[in-house]
């Protein structure tokens, strides 16, 4: 059996987003349940991509459509504690972008939990994947890590 690769730490990653836990996110047992990991995700990608002005989820022509995800827990976490989410480009294809994301308690150096997500970009109408223009295109490519 190999020995399980360690959590990211806050070098991995070129920028953060800040999300603030809710009391829904905690489950029976104290701790954030498995299922906000990926809607913590899905928030700070987005959450990025509007702050930059590429994303339009109400009006614009194309947008990230997620076609294959998974997460490693390495630390429990809960309410009230706010995540700070590192988010890295870890492959730019064509129309698809892989990002890494590493969500860490406030301040702390490793990662809580770590994961991925696949956006294929497609057209709003027809969901045809479409390849990203160069505006997309420069601004993912600030978040591939140097």
């Amino acid at each position: 059996m190999s020995e399980r690769t360690p959590p990211p730490t806050r070098a991995d990653f070129p920028v953060f987003y800040k999300i603030q836990t809710r009391w829904m996110d905690n489950d029976v047992y104290g701790h954030m349940n498995n299922v906000v990991h990926y809607s913590l995700f899905d928030t700070a990608v987005n959450g990025w991509l509007i702050e930059q002005g590429l994303l339009d989820p109400w009006k614009g022509e194309t947008y990230g459509l997620v076609v294959e995800t998974g997460c490693r827990y390495h630390k429990e976490v809960a309410f009230p504690t706010p995540i700070e989410a590192g988010v890295k480009v870890a492959k730019l294809g064509g129309s698809s972008v892989r990002y890494e994301i590493g969500l860490f308690a406030e301040g702390a150096e490793d990662a809580c939990a770590d994961g991925f997500f696949i956006h294929v970009n497609v057209t709003r109408d027809g969901h045809k994947p479409t390849p990203y223009d160069e505006t997309w295109r420069a601004a993912l490519s600030r978040l591939i890590p140097a």
